[in-house]
């Protein structure tokens, strides 16, 4: 998870010069894998062997989807590239077609389904229809894997574009319910926070930083606010007294403190559906 917020924030701030490319995929991919154990994943190149989707120890015979062999996938992968500059199509459903021909082509040894999502987000960004990466998703894919992998596979093997766009879509529209319901209750502990300690502006400069990340150091909070490392520790005390802060750790170096309140919002399971 961490080397996809890497590639993630790499890929945002690429794009201010950048702009989406094959070029780019594959410096996605070198950041996602750096630091994969034993050398299979080749970060930042496209393959040059044939790899298959299946259950462990299958063959391409018996797989359950057989991508294009290299030659071919440069080919699909010229074609993807110049369908990223297409503007005929609703933004949307361009980025429907473009996970699917991104994960049908697979053309990577490993990481692909992580790079494809990557696309969805940092396509939306370009094309100025998300302000920042706020959309995940990964989660709502993950929440309903077996409908995920299904529509992919309806489409390569009967054409059932119209169910994987509408599938595609469904997901668009929870997760965006989702992020605002998310950040509505995570404004509510904020608000209640930050009444509480009217009055301590540095204490209600920090609890404004929860909203961003529920983890700091007082070292860190101290360059980012500004401010003594000692009044960055009262602030704190402030709020660990009051059970919104809490250490992980017992180093007394660069102590670690999250707001659990706002974390189990964000590590809440996607939900499939809304009333």
């Amino acid at each position: 998870m961490a080397n996809y917020v890497v590639a993630l924030e790499y890929g945002v701030e690429r794009l201010r010069s950048l702009p989406l490319s094959l070029r780019l995929l594959r410096e996605l991919h070198a950041r996602l894998m750096e630091g994969v154990r034993g050398g299979q994943a080749t970060p930042g190149e496209f393959r040059r062997s044939q790899n298959w989707i299946g259950p462990p120890g299958f063959r391409p015979e018996n797989a359950t989807y057989v991508p294009p062999p290299p030659a071919e996938m440069m080919e699909a992968l010229d074609s993807l590239e110049r369908f990223l500059n297409d503007t005929t199509l609703p933004p949307l459903v361009q980025a429907a077609l473009l996970h699917y021909q991104f994960e049908a082509i697979h053309p990577f040894l490993d990481g692909n389904g992580r790079v494809g999502r990557l696309l969805i987000t940092l396509f939306l960004l370009e094309r100025s229809l998300l302000p920042a990466p706020l959309l995940y998703l990964s989660a709502f894919f993950e929440a309903s894997r077996p409908d995920y992998y299904g529509r992919l596979l309806g489409v390569s093997q009967r054409g059932e574009w119209n169910a994987w766009i509408e599938y595609f879509l469904t997901g668009v529209a929870r997760q965006a319910e989702d992020a605002v319901s998310r950040a509505s209750r995570i404004n509510g502990l904020l608000d209640q926070w930050r009444s509480s300690f009217a009055g301590l502006p540095s204490t209600v400069d920090l609890v404004n930083l929860l909203g961003e990340n529920p983890y700091w150091t007082i070292s860190g909070l101290a360059r980012r606010l500004e401010i003594a490392y000692t009044t960055a520790q009262r602030a704190v005390q402030r709020l660990e007294a009051a059970g919104i802060l809490s250490p992980l750790t017992d180093a007394r170096r660069d102590r670690v403190f999250c707001a659990q309140a706002v974390l189990q919002i964000l590590e809440e399971p996607a939900r499939l559906s809304f009333e």
